[in-house]
């Protein structure tokens, strides 16, 4: 008998359970139905399977322990609950390779949703993508930006290797969340806020929500934001601005895959269109002083250089290398 995942299951629960179907057999087309439906219905359900799963996987090397468990569990209130619960419980398969019965035995030794949790996260060129959480956040990762999960029943903390990250925290005082970064760290319990990082020397932070305190790794003097508040820190200097709506929206447009220039040296618009799609874009030292403006597609790299080739005022001239290497320079210059 396949065990029940009815609606009024708790999540975690249903979690545990469908980990012990995919692992034990293959699931009909039904099965595969009422699964995509489970996974649709919450967010949540997907990194809360993700979990059981890797939960389940980790038992496998215990089997020979978890049996001894099993026999002291027979005889106490607990086991008779677990054979009116899930009366698969008893099938022969437990002597064999599959963890069925391992992952429904979570339920009981790990309680509710599981506190420890560890995640890699990570994003290829050219690609965005929404991660959500076992406590409830959500992470929006940029181009080529990889971070590291790691949840615990007193602390949530998020390592920002490189790259570009917006979170929305899920409230909960009792676990602070941080955000590590080589450029320092932002402390929250729970608000939204925009972190990125190319280097060990600078670090910009955008709150959109909320308040979070910041930690740069040049000063190490903690600042405190408001919602509407950037901080940006390069090397020991940090500025701190309070943004109005419109460029606040501009800061956080690569979220709808577009990107805002104001008034922005050349040399770092092409850093942010070269890491986003990884490709090399350089400018001679003259044409890097150029200043742009404007609302662009991030996806569409050929149509911002097309602008800077074409566009009166600009006269700046494109070198194609082989190797897909572009580099900018004046007319006089090629």
């Amino acid at each position: 008998m396949k065990p029940s995942t009815s609606p009024s299951a708790p999540a975690d629960e249903q979690a545990a359970l469908w980990a012990a179907r995919l692992d034990g057999s293959a699931l009909s087309a039904a099965d595969q139905r009422e699964l995509a439906a489970w996974l649709a219905a919450d967010p949540a359900h997907r990194p809360l399977l993700s979990s059981y799963c890797q939960f389940s996987a980790d038992l496998e090397q215990q089997l020979p322990l978890l049996a001894g468990v099993r026999d002291e569990l027979a005889e106490s209130t607990t086991a008779s609950k677990a054979a009116r619960s899930f009366p698969w419980w008893r099938r022969p398969a437990w002597a064999g390779a599959t963890l069925a019965a391992a992952a429904a035995l979570a339920v009981f030794l790990w309680p509710g949703q599981p506190q420890n949790h560890s995640q890699n996260l990570g994003t290829a060129v050219a690609a965005r993508q929404e991660f959500t959480l076992p406590d409830g956040s959500h992470l929006e990762l940029n181009a080529q930006t990889a971070a590291v999960v790691e949840l615990t029943s007193t602390e949530r903390r998020v390592r920002l290797a490189g790259g570009e990250a917006f979170f929305r925290v899920a409230k909960d005082p009792a676990r602070p969340f941080f955000v590590e970064t080589p450029a320092g760290s932002v402390r929250v319990t729970g608000t939204e806020f925009n972190v990125r990082t190319e280097s060990a020397a600078s670090l910009e932070v955008t709150v959109r929500e909320g308040s979070v305190q910041v930690r740069p790794g040049g000063s190490g003097t903690p600042r405190n934001l408001r919602g509407g508040d950037q901080l940006v820190s390069v090397g020991r200097t940090v500025e701190i601005t309070a943004l109005v709506a419109g460029r606040l929206a501009d800061a956080l447009a690569w979220r709808q895959g577009r990107i805002v220039f104001a008034d922005t040296p050349l040399r770092e618009a092409l850093a942010r269109f070269a890491r986003y799609h990884g490709r090399t874009l350089t400018a001679t030292d003259a044409a890097a002083l150029r200043r742009v403006g404007g609302n662009y597609s991030l996806d569409d790299l050929d149509g911002f250089l097309a602008f800077l080739e074409e566009t009166d005022g600009m006269g700046l001239h494109l070198t194609r290398s082989t190797d897909g290497a572009i580099r900018i320079g004046l007319p006089d210059e090629s």
